[in-house]
């Protein structure tokens, strides 16, 4: 009698993530270097809209969120992606912003931040340690919030960077006050500071300037 045996092989279950920004070249790099790593399964979109469609179609372990994408509007889009993400995470995926917008964030429910400087290397290391229930955050001359060094030269504070960077992206005061959580006499101030400092007419102008002078 030829007795038959079977056994068991466990298949590891692979950490689906989701790379949600509008720069493609930046997309496809850091999808790369996480597709060698056999652990993942890697989705890219290029703004909100397309990323709470994705969202919707399934279960996802993390997704890294670029607060600058089509459709963004500050925090009030990142609370939409958590929710919409489940009990998966969210990881703000960003080269600059506001100490103050991050742990607001993170009272919503984000796990932290990944600099957009990172050595790609060092991302799967990462991503596993937020996945695995720990908060990331940068520190010291690695966390990139604050103003570039010709942003300090004209006395810009990490604030009115971060603000000056929304007006740049086209946003009003009304949705700037939205995003950061703040209000819009605080917006308007930290505009006529910007606009003073800048030697700009309006926020129009100071947008061009900031361009112009590698503020941002």
């Amino acid at each position: 009698m030829i007795q038959e045996q079977c056994s068991n092989v466990q298949v590891s279950k692979k950490l689906k993530l989701v790379i949600a920004d509008d720069h493609k070249m930046l997309v496809d790099a850091v999808a790369s270097m996480l597709a060698l790593d056999e652990e993942f399964d890697v989705t890219t979109c290029y703004d909100l809209e397309n990323l709470l469609k994705i969202l919707g179609q399934g279960t996802f372990d993390l997704v890294l969120l670029d607060l600058r994408m089509p459709g963004m509007a500050g925090l009030d889009s990142v609370s939409e992606v958590i929710d919409a993400v489940g009990d998966g995470n969210v990881v703000l995926f960003s080269g600059q912003v506001d100490r103050l917008f991050l742990d607001k964030a993170m009272n919503l429910g984000a796990r932290g931040l990944i600099s957009k400087s990172i050595h790609l290397r060092s991302l799967p290391t990462i991503v596993k340690l937020i996945i695995s229930g720990q908060v990331f955050v940068p520190f010291g001359s690695d966390f990139p919030g604050g103003p570039n060094r010709a942003a300090k030269s004209h006395g810009l504070t990490e604030n009115e960077t971060y603000v000056l960077g929304l007006v740049s992206d086209g946003m009003t005061n009304k949705v700037i006050a939205r995003a950061t959580g703040s209000t819009e006499v605080v917006v308007k101030m930290l505009m006529r500071s910007i606009c003073k400092k800048l030697d700009a007419r309006n926020r129009a102008h100071a947008a061009i300037i900031s361009k112009e002078l590698l503020l941002l």
